[in-house]
């Protein structure tokens, strides 16, 4: 029987960039499109996956024999932060659904999208796949972090009861044509578009381009059609329940100062540019080991740092009117 993948959250940031790589990459390769297959992005529009009717007529439609799933309720720190238990609760609806009709439909596999922050708050650097529960996430988003935690809990519980091929990646920070371009410094996952949008306006407008915090912390940041290709690879050869952490390695770390430099250049940004040291830095390093995946995947070349950002910039610029950038 051909396979029928489902995207779901297919019109995000993730979502657009899996949609790229299968309408680009060669059919028959290793991150193309299989002859016969099908794929289908799902959005909000195709039905609330909070609801459990709204989601088995989801499946019940499309007959997914795959499934990716990378909807999800998502927010800024302070949205995070005021709205708790909405985060806890219409995410643990939307995993439950999801998982509950792949099972009921037989799906041969499903792969979860979580987030770094399901991380303990206190742990010993690198992250690694083995340190999930051994402590609680920060309390600034719990709800969303202990809702992404339970996606592992269950898959395991799949696994074990049923024997479904249920598993997981947790991404660092992604970035990429498509993004959430609202201007915000209050969360790491959405510096890079941020910063874009800002230098955007600085030029737009004639003012200085100033940037929060010193510059000197470091991040790992993945390019979504470098992502896209991964969750590809996790979905055709990674049979197995334990999570996989996809990022670059520590060693391609990137300062916040690294991130302006070269947005400044992509934007052709000729303004006054400038570092508000009063604004706290956050966190220096979270660094994330992706030992795992290249123990497995072989080898694989992800983008380099500026050559993606300056194509997500050539993007944002040519689809401003379009892109998500809380200016409408």
């Amino acid at each position: 029987m051909p396979a029928v993948v489902l995207v779901t959250g297919g019109t995000g940031l993730v979502g657009k960039a899996i949609q790229h790589v299968i309408e680009t990459e060669p059919v028959g390769s290793r991150f193309g499109k299989k002859e016969g297959e099908t794929w289908i992005f799902a959005s909000s529009k195709d039905g609330d996956l909070r609801d459990a009717e709204q989601t088995r007529l989801l499946f019940e439609k499309y007959k997914p024999t795959h499934v990716i799933h990378l909807a999800a309720l998502v927010g800024g720190l302070f949205k995070n932060m005021k709205y708790k238990l909405t985060f806890l609760r219409d995410n643990i609806l939307i995993n439950d659904n999801v998982l509950h009709a792949a099972h009921n439909h037989k799906t041969q596999k499903v792969i979860s999208c979580l987030s770094t922050c399901v991380f303990p708050d206190k742990v010993e650097y690198p992250l690694d796949e083995t340190k999930i529960h051994n402590g609680l996430p920060h309390e600034s988003n719990f709800g969303y972090a202990h809702a992404k935690r339970m996606v592992d809990v269950q898959n395991h519980a799949y696994k074990e009861e049923f024997g479904c091929n249920f598993t997981s990646a947790i991404p660092t920070n992604v970035f990429g044509p498509y993004d959430n371009f609202k201007i915000s410094d209050l969360e790491d996952s959405h510096v890079i578009p941020g910063l874009i949008h800002k230098c955007y306006l600085a030029k737009k407008n004639g003012t200085p381009f100033v940037v929060s915090g010193t510059g000197k912390p470091l991040r790992q940041f993945i390019y979504s059609r470098d992502l896209a290709k991964l969750f590809i690879w996790q979905l055709r050869e990674y049979d197995d329940v334990e999570p996989v952490i996809l990022s670059v390695g520590e060693n391609e770390e990137v300062s916040i100062k690294e991130v302006a430099d070269a947005i400044v250049k992509a934007m052709g940004f000729e303004g006054q540019y400038t570092f508000d040291t009063n604004r706290a830095d956050g966190q220096f390093r979270k660094p994330a080991s992706n030992k795992k995946l290249l123990s497995l995947i072989g080898g694989f070349e992800f983008a380099p740092f500026e050559e993606a950002l300056e194509t997500t910039v050539q993007w944002f610029l040519q689809n401003y009117d379009d892109a998500r950038t809380g200016k409408k």
